[in-house]
């Protein structure tokens, strides 16, 4: 059981350090929604988008992440 938590641990620290680092900055886009990126941003096509992805990736690798990391801190 420790063992495979371990692994998990390792699993989920590693897609939450990769999706953090591909995403981009809150203003690294700025040019790009004043000439019109910001439907992306607000839009109703961010859940589908890449960032969108990338946002749901963050978080729920930081939830499982956590979880884990308590449930190995019990054992």
């Amino acid at each position: 059981m420790k063992l495979f938590a371990s692994i998990i641990l390792i699993i989920a620290s590693l897609v939450l350090i990769a999706s953090i680092l591909l995403q981009s900055g809150k203003s690294a886009g700025l040019s790009g929604e004043i000439a019109g990126g910001a439907e992306s941003i607000w839009g109703k096509n961010k859940g589908r988008s890449y960032e969108g992805l990338l946002e749901k990736l963050t978080t729920i690798s930081a939830v499982l992440f956590i979880v884990v990391s308590l449930v190995l801190s019990a054992l």
